[in-house]
């Protein structure tokens, strides 16, 4: 049964110390033992605009992400809160609460990037949080990370007007949830009333037109719309008066507006009810040791100077998992063997038996495992290995038969060596006594069990090795009866 993680409290998953990105080794453990699969829901915005508010009621609580009052940014880094997911059963709900961007206290953006970046490839439902309106800098603030299609290789032509399949791109990107904070707007559009649904659409339509102005206003549009062809938009009031902000956390609902109650209440609803497992290209589900695995080829690429490429991660997830696969199903394969299998073994087939038994559950262990072995070359490799498994522990069972026997003639035998020694043997019808004690011993050696495969030719070869013994004593004997 898959394990269900229980996190009392959030831990920082990316630290961001000193405009650095580093993992936190126990929040990564944490992802590992996440078996079941996980929906991502990370949210992204301007600093200070309640950001870590809406992630504590998706977990179901009024204190968890921090929640500040002063001007100073508090969540750095991507902070991790992982829970049991409230309508799905055996699916985990995974919250990234990110670090607020436009930090007045940062160097420059490029850091913002950077954690707009991993808020986006992580997710499964991806929320920007802005505050008032939907405003072009929003617009270009976003279009400016979903413009990184060079380094993301998640589309290869530049032409944003030709008709894309919706799917395609959703099977990269997540879901766009824009969340609107402290709106104070009519929603309204040429007289008319419109849906929060609406008046996002309407801000991302492009323009008619062809010149230079109008390309500028329509580019970050279109490539939004391509980038994210499911978009919800929550607008929220202020949540009480502005004397009460500060203690937001520890606000009971009734003391605050009962319009942001209710459109919490359906924002969370939304987020629960429509928001999908994390699922790769291929679509393959993410589990809580895929995600972690995510998070280090993302952290990694951007460490080592380059923002993620969705295909060479993947690709990378797909090394990574498909090698540990490969590893599981040999530890299985040496395990099982190591329980069957006591060498030496009386015949080779009872071996291969053992061998094409373990092998078969070694392979289903892989399968279970393995993730994206487009071209089976993992397989192949693992096959390759348990080849070289089959060889060695047949060479093996030769060795232990071989030593096994070899140490058997050697007690048995070993009496009448000595026999031959003191020359009891060396009289009048001594080969034939010699004879009749070395078929009995012989009988015995054959009575023992389990001496393996090499009983016969380790037998054959000592009886050989003492044919000079045996005709000494004969002429012995000759010689004593001719006298």
């Amino acid at each position: 049964m898959a394990l269900e993680i229980h996190m009392s409290d959030p831990m920082c998953l990316i630290e961001n110390f000193n405009e650095q990105l580093k993992v936190n080794q126990e929040a990564l453990e944490i992802l590992s033992a996440i078996t079941q699969p996980v929906v991502v829901v990370a949210i992204v915005g301007l600093y200070r605009t309640g950001k870590s508010y809406l992630m504590n009621k998706l977990a179901g609580k009024n204190k968890g992400f921090s929640v500040a009052s002063t001007v100073q940014s508090h969540t750095k880094g991507i902070w991790i809160w992982c829970v049991p997911h409230p309508n799905w059963p055996n699916h985990t709900l995974v919250l990234l609460d990110t670090e607020g961007l436009g930090d007045v206290e940062k160097a420059d953006n490029k850091n913002d990037i950077q954690i707009f970046a991993l808020a986006l490839l992580l997710s499964s439902t991806f929320v920007y949080n802005t505050v008032n309106k939907i405003d072009q800098g929003a617009i270009d603030l976003l279009h400016n990370v979903t413009e990184l299609t060079d380094l993301l290789k998640a589309r290869n032509s530049p032409d944003l007007d030709r008709v894309e399949d919706p799917a395609d791109s959703a099977s990269f990107f997540p879901d766009l949830v824009w969340t609107l904070r402290d709106f104070c707007l009519g929603l309204e559009i040429d007289g008319q009333l419109v849906t929060p649904d609406e008046y996002l659409e309407n801000s991302l339509r492009p323009k008619q037109g062809s010149d230079q102005r109008v390309q500028n206003f329509n580019l970050p549009r279109l490539c939004i719309q391509k980038f994210f062809p499911k978009k919800k938009c929550f607008i929220f009031d202020l949540p009480a008066h502005q004397k009460k902000l500060a203690q937001l956390e520890t606000l009971p609902d009734d003391e605050l507006e009962p319009e942001f109650v209710q459109q919490v209440t359906e924002f969370c609803s939304y987020i629960f009810s429509h928001s999908m497992t994390k699922t790769l290209p291929g679509g393959i589900m993410v589990n809580g040791s895929r995600l972690k695995n995510l998070v280090l080829t993302y952290v990694n690429a951007i460490s080592s100077g380059d923002l993620p490429c969705i295909e060479n991660a993947v690709l990378a997830l797909a090394q990574r998992e498909n090698s540990a696969a490969v590893q599981k199903a040999i530890a299985h394969y040496d395990q099982q063997m190591g329980q069957k299998v006591q060498l030496p073994m009386e015949t080779l087939q009872e071996l291969l038996d053992l061998h094409r038994t373990s092998e078969r559950e070694a392979i289903e262990v892989f399968m279970k495992n393995s993730f994206k072995d487009v071209d089976q070359s993992f397989q192949k490799e693992l096959e390759t290995l348990l080849d070289a498994k089959q060889n060695d522990i047949c060479k093996r069972n030769l060795e232990a038969s071989s030593d096994y026997c070899s140490a058997l003639l050697k007690d048995i035998f070993g009496p009448l060596e000595e026999a031959v020694k003191q020359g009891i043997y060396s009289k009048p019808g001594g080969h034939n006594l010699f004879i009749q004690k070395t078929e009995e011993l012989k009988a015995k050696y054959y009575r023992e069990p389990r001496k393996g495969i090499q009983a016969e030719e380790v037998l054959q070869k000592y009886l050989k090795s003492k044919e000079s013994v045996s005709h000494a004593i004969l002429q012995t004997d000759q010689a004593l009866t001719e006298t």
